[in-house]
C-alpha cells in the first residue's frame, strides 16, 4: 500500500478549508456590558446599561448577582444578592435578559434553601420544575372567592376567639420573647394529614433560633408537607428584601394548582429594616422613622398576594401568618399599624400575660379576625358565642377587682367562672387538640361544669372530659362540625351532665 503524497495532502487540507469557509456563517450576540461606577454595603451603582429592566438580574464582575433597583438617567442602583467583598470600581456589569426569578415546584417539599433557590441543608441541587419571577402581581378580585374553610391551629384559644380561614392574612404580633414564632410553628405542626402545604420564611433570624424551629419541625414531621425559605441576619440586606417575594412566588405555585397552602414570614420587621437600610444607601428620601415613602407598599402588594382562588383558577388558597415585633408593647408604631391596616385581623400576645405564664399569652381583648368566623366550625359558634365577651369582661373586672376586696356574689361567681376559662384556654406547646376535643372542652367550661374545682385541677379535669366523652360518644370529632340542632349535641350535654353529677369533683 502506498502512502500518500506530500502535495496530495496539501490539497485535501485546502478543500477541507475552503468547504470549512464556505459553509461558516458568523453568528453573532449582542450583550450589553457596563461597568461598576462605585460600591458600598450591599448596593453598587453602575454605568452603561442603560436598556435594564426593573428587577432584572444582573451579574456584577464574575459570579456575584444583583437585581437593578434603582433606575436613573445616569446610572442605576444595584442591589447584591451575594457577598460584594471583592467586587471594585470599573469592573463588568452584565445583563441576562430576564427579571429575577426563583425555582418552584414539588422539589422544594422537604428542603431548606435561600431565596435565590439554592440548597442549605446539604442535600444536593433542588429540583426545579419551572422558574416563575419572584414579583408576581396579586389575583384580581374577579379571580377571588371568600373564605369558607377554617385552618386549625390546634390552639383552643385561636380557633375559638380568632378563628383563621384558609386564604386570610392573619398578623402575629407581640414584644420580643413572647411565642409568636410558637404559635406559627404550631399551626405548622397541626397541618400534618391536612393537605396544607407549609412555607416558613426566616428572614433576618438568629441562626440557632432558625436551627430550633427546623429542628423541630424535623423531629415532629412537619418537613414531609413543608419547606423552608431562609435568610440569616448577617446576609446581604437585598437577600433579606426578597425572601418574603420568592416564599409567596413558591406558595402560589401550589395555590394554582388548586392547592391549599400556609405561608408564614418571621418577620417582616427585619424585612421593612432591610429594606429601610437599602432605601438609605440608594440615597432615597427618607420619611418617617426613616422609612422611605412606599415602605406601606412593599407589604401591600406582598399580603395582596395572599387570598382564596375561585373554583375557575382552581380553588387553591394561600393563607399568610405574617409575624411583627413590637417594642415595649407599643401596637401604635409606624409598620405595625400599616400591618394592621393591610391584614384581616391580628393576634396580639400581651408580655404581661407571658410573665404570669399564660400560654399562648394572646390578648383577646386587643385581637381580632376580620374573616375567619365566617369559615369557622359550627360546633364553635354554638359554644363560644359568648365566650369571647365573657372572657373580655372578665379581664376588666379581674383590673377593677384588685382596687376592693368587698365584692357580692355574682360578680365573685364571674371571676371564677373567668378563671376557669382562662385557664382551660392555657395550653402547652406541641399538644394539639381535635375540633372534636376543643369543643367538648369548650361545652364542658360553658356549662358552668369546672366552676367548683379547683384552678390546678383544671387541666387534669379537662383530659378527664375528653376521655370520657370519646368513650360516651363515638362521634366526638363531629362536635366541630355538629349544627346547633343535631342530636349529638344533646348526647353530649347529657353526658357531661352525668360525668359531673358525681359527689365529688376528684370522681369527676
Amino acid at each position: 500500500m502506498t502512502k500518500p503524497s506530500l502535495k496530495h495532502t496539501i490539497e485535501q487540507a485546502l478543500q477541507a478549508v475552503r468547504k470549512g469557509k464556505d459553509e461558516f456563517t458568523l453568528d453573532t450576540e449582542s450583550m450589553e456590558v457596563g461597568r461598576i461606577l462605585s460600591i458600598v454595603q450591599g448596593v453598587a451603582y453602575a454605568e452603561g446599561v442603560g436598556a435594564v429592566r426593573a428587577e432584572e438580574l444582573l451579574m456584577l464582575g464574575h459570579d456575584v448577582p444583583g437585581m437593578a433597583l434603582d433606575i436613573l438617567p445616569e446610572k442605576i442602583g444595584i442591589v447584591l444578592m451575594g457577598s460584594g467583598k471583592n467586587l471594585k470600581a470599573n469592573e463588568e456589569v452584565a445583563r441576562t435578559g430576564r427579571v429575577l426569578d426563583v425555582p418552584v415546584g414539588e422539589g422544594l417539599i422537604g428542603r431548606i434553601i435561600t431565596p435565590l433557590g439554592m440548597p442549605l441543608d446539604g442535600r444536593g441541587a433542588i429540583r426545579e420544575d419551572e422558574r416563575w419571577p419572584v414579583e408576581l402581581e396579586a389575583p384580581p378580585i374577579l379571580h377571588r372567592a371568600p373564605v369558607i374553610k377554617p385552618l386549625q391551629t390546634g390552639l383552643k384559644v385561636i380557633d375559638t376567639l380568632i378563628p383563621i380561614g384558609r386564604g386570610q392574612r392573619e398578623l402575629i404580633l407581640g414584644d420580643r420573647q413572647t411565642g409568636k414564632t410558637a404559635i406559627a410553628l404550631d399551626t405548622i405542626c397541626n397541618q400534618k394529614d391536612t393537605g396544607v402545604i407549609c412555607i416558613y420564611c426566616a428572614i433576618g433570624q438568629r441562626s440557632s433560633s432558625v436551627a430550633r424551629v427546623l429542628n423541630e419541625m424535623e423531629k415532629r414531621g412537619a418537613m414531609a408537607y413543608s419547606f423552608a425559605v431562609v435568610v440569616e441576619g448577617d446576609d446581604q440586606p437585598g437577600m433579606q428584601y426578597i425572601a418574603p417575594y420568592a416564599a409567596t412566588t413558591m406558595g402560589e405555585y401550589f395555590m394554582k394548582q388548586g392547592r391549599d397552602v400556609l405561608v408564614v414570614f418571621d418577620d417582616l420587621t427585619r424585612h421593612a429594616q432591610a429594606y429601610r437600610q437599602l432605601s438609605l444607601l440608594l440615597r432615597r428620601p427618607p420619611g418617617r422613622e426613616a422609612f422611605p415613602g412606599d415602605i406601606f407598599y412593599i407589604h401591600s402588594r406582598l399580603l395582596e398576594r395572599a387570598t382564596h382562588l375561585n373554583t375557575e383558577q382552581g380553588g387553591g388558597t394561600l393563607t399568610a401568618l405574617p409575624i411583627i415585633e413590637t417594642e415595649e408593647q407599643n401596637i401604635s408604631a409606624y409598620i405595625p399599624t400599616n400591618l394592621i391596616s393591610i391584614t384581616d385581623g391580628q393576634i396580639y400576645l400581651n408580655p404581661d400575660l407571658f410573665q404570669r405564664g399564660i400560654l399562648p399569652a394572646v390578648d383577646a381583648g386587643k385581637s381580632v379576625s376580620r374573616v375567619g368566623g365566617r369559615a369557622q366550625m359550627p360546633g364553635y359558634r354554638k359554644v363560644a358565642g359568648d365566650l369571647r365577651l365573657t372572657y373580655s369582661q372578665f379581664q376588666e373586672l379581674e383590673a377593677f377587682a384588685r382596687f376592693g376586696t368587698r365584692l357580692d356574689e355574682e360578680t365573685r361567681s364571674k371571676l371564677e367562672h373567668g378563671k376557669r376559662v382562662r385557664e382551660i384556654l392555657k395550653q402547652e406547646r406541641f399538644a394539639p387538640l381535635t375540633p372534636g376535643e376543643q369543643v367538648a372542652v369548650l361545652l364542658a367550661v360553658t356549662k358552668g361544669h369546672f366552676d367548683k374545682l379547683p384552678l390546678e385541677e383544671i387541666d387534669q379535669a379537662q383530659q378527664h372530659v375528653i376521655t370520657a366523652l370519646t368513650s360516651a360518644l363515638d362521634e366526638i370529632e363531629l362536635l366541630g362540625e355538629a349544627q346547633a340542632n343535631d342530636p349529638i349535641w344533646d348526647t353530649a350535654s347529657k353526658a357531661l351532665d352525668t360525668l359531673f353529677a358525681k359527689e365529688s369533683p376528684e370522681e369527676a
